[in-house]
Order: C-alpha cells, then sequence, then structure tokens
C-alpha cells in the first residue's frame, strides 16, 4: 500500500509525478466513500444476459445507445421508462463501440468482422464499410471528427484511420511503433485526434493538416495508457490501467504530470470522460465493487469516491453528457449506469 504524508513532488525535464498529499491507496468503505463525496448512481439491468454491453452514447432525444459486444446487438435505452429495444448484428460481429449522428443513425464499429457499420434505426437497415487493408481486423473505438469524418483506432491492426461519412472512403494510418495498440481516442480543439497506445507507454496524434503521425513517450517506461480526455485548455488526460496513475499531457508547453489514483497499483484505471467544469472521472476496474473516481483538474486534487451498485465487474468506456450533467457508462455485470454529478 502507498501512504503519503507530504506533497512529494520530481520534476525530470518536463515530466512531473505528484504524490497527493495524506492520500492512502487503497480507500474501502462507507467513510472513504463518504469523505470523497460520493454521487447518485442508478443502473438498468439489460434484458439480455451476459452480452457485455458496452459504450453507450445519448442522442438528441436522450435515449441512449450501446452495443452487446457477446451478444453481437445494437440497444437502445429509454431511461425515463427503463424500455429496451434491440437491433440484431450478424454473429461474429462483436461491436465494440458506437456513436450516433445529428441524423439519428447510429454508427459501431464492427470489431470481430473488420468494417463500420451504419444502422438507420427508422428502417433497421444497416450500411457496412469494410477496411481496406486485411491488416485493419479489428476497428476498435470511433469518435466525430470534423466535416463529416469519423476517426477510429485499429488496435490489434496497429492503425488509426478516418472515414467519410458521405463517400464512405476509408484511410488508414500505420503507427510508427510496432504493436503500440491505439486504443482509446478524442478530438481536439482543431479536429486533429489524439489517442493512447495501449502496448506502450506512448499516446498520439495525427496532424490534420499533413496527416502525419506523432508519439509522445510518457515519464514511465512501464505506464500503459488506455482511456483519454480533453479539458477546456487542450490539456490531454489519460488514465494509466498497468501501474494505477491519473496523468496529463499539455501540448504546448510538452509537461507532464500524474498522480496516484486512490486504488493503487492494482487499481487498474480503464472508463474515463471529463466534464462541463474540467472535472475528470474514470473508474478503478481492479477494485472490487468497481469505484468511479473524480478529479478536480484546477485544484489538482480527488474530490469523489463511489462504488458501483452492481459491482461493475469491469467499465470498460463513459461519456458525459452536458445537457442532462450525467455520465453513463455499460458494466460487465449487464447493465447500463448513470451518474449524477453536481
Amino acid at each position: 500500500m502507498r501512504r503519503y504524508s507530504r506533497t512529494i513532488t520530481v520534476t525530470i525535464g518536463l515530466i512531473t509525478l505528484v504524490a497527493v498529499p495524506a492520500c492512502t491507496s487503497n480507500y474501502s468503505g462507507k467513510a472513504a466513500a463518504a469523505s470523497l463525496n460520493p454521487v447518485a448512481i442508478k443502473e438498468w439491468p439489460v434484458p439480455w444476459d451476459q452480452t457485455r454491453p458496452r459504450d453507450p452514447y445519448v442522442d438528441q432525444q436522450r435515449r441512449v445507445w450501446f452495443v452487446g459486444q457477446g451478444g453481437d446487438y445494437i440497444a437502445v435505452l429509454v431511461p425515463d421508462v427503463g424500455q429496451f429495444h434491440q437491433f440484431k448484428l450478424d454473429p461474429g460481429t462483436g461491436p465494440h463501440n458506437l456513436i450516433v449522428d445529428e441524423n439519428g443513425l447510429v454508427w459501431y464499429a464492427g470489431n470481430r468482422t473488420a468494417h463500420i457499420g451504419k444502422l438507420d434505426p427508422t428502417t433497421g437497415h444497416i450500411t457496412k464499410y469494410p477496411m481496406p487493408d486485411p491488416e485493419a481486423t479489428d476497428p476498435h473505438t470511433l469518435v466525430f471528427g470534423k466535416n463529416r469524418e469519423i476517426w477510429f483506432t485499429v488496435q490489434q491492426g496497429n492503425l488509426v484511420g478516418y472515414l467519410n461519412m458521405d463517400t464512405g472512403k476509408i484511410q488508414l494510418f500505420p503507427l510508427p511503433t510496432p504493436h503500440a495498440r491505439p486504443y482509446g481516442i478524442v478530438m481536439d480543439t482543431t479536429h486533429s485526434p489524439w489517442f493512447t497506445e495501449f502496448g506502450t507507454n506512448k499516446l498520439g496524434t495525427i496532424d490534420q493538416n499533413t496527416k502525419t503521425v506523432r508519439e509522445i513517450p510518457l515519464s514511465r517506461s512501464e505506464a500503459r495508457p488506455r482511456r483519454l480526455g480533453i479539458t477546456s485548455d487542450g490539456v490531454i488526460w489519460y488514465v494509466d490501467y498497468a501501474e494505477g496513475y491519473l496523468g496529463s499531457y499539455n501540448p504546448k508547453t510538452g509537461h507532464i504530470q500524474e498522480w496516484p489514483v486512490p486504488g493503487g497499483t492494482d487499481a487498474r484505471p480503464y472508463g474515463m470522460t471529463v466534464d462541463d467544469q474540467d472535472r475528470v472521472w474514470f473508474v478503478e476496474t481492479g477494485s472490487h465493487p468497481n469505484r468511479l473516481v473524480g478529479f478536480d483538474t484546477r485544484k489538482q486534487t480527488f474530490i469523489s469516491l463511489t462504488d458501483i451498485p452492481s459491482g461493475g465487474g469491469t467499465v470498460r468506456h463513459m461519456v458525459y453528457h452536458h445537457p442532462t450533467r450525467t455520465i453513463w457508462f455499460g458494466t460487465d455485470a449487464n447493465t447500463i449506469g448513470r451518474a449524477m454529478v453536481p
């Protein structure tokens, strides 16, 4: 167990490691949760058993879409009435992630069948866009870019790409580091993608003008960044799944900072999002039950800790919905969850 009784800051070049004052690494029980301002969480059991519901996305009607990775489906939840509806995909699709555009069309990653799909919920019709390279076997996480583009990672294929939503054309970019395993992906204010390289200790980005890949090594060779987010100041935030850190990278200065997460080295921080107050939220999946953790990026302190009521199993991805001030996530406990943040 790591314990810090005072602030310890170590700076090496532009890299700073920060140990949080008076922070113990294994918070547990009601007293610890109360001291870190727990938030209200509600979960809806998914009616299709053991299908790994994941990667929810809230549409303009405030319906919550998600994929059933283990059940080969896309589904939608109407939270107000607790109603679910399923759209079946081809067996073996292994959908990994989805996003919903302004026209209500649902775009998903066919992770095991090398395609990105588009579902029209009004007709049930699905259009498939196959990967143009045989190495691109597993499109992973999708995010909207500018000019009706969808950027995405291809983890085992070691590629990042984008799809033109109007033409269906796909362009792929190989990463310089072998077996880098690009994973989480977000867009910055210049519409450039940022992504983690889960197979190594690097973040990556692609210049929109030159279409060149740039990799940024993190402070520790053992780090394995998995998900990431961006605050309004343009700083990139990530979770280190391997060793239990929350980190930030400032693209303007090159400065890196890291904080040990409350759950310590075995916390396995995974699903992550950023709210409208620039607070970072992530889930410690090595904790049982999983725990939702809040971090104030301006005060640089942990502010909230909440057990996932179902236990969670593993929370793999989260999204923040600004109009309702809610965080949505799926769990391996076969639920869709909502956290109300203050």
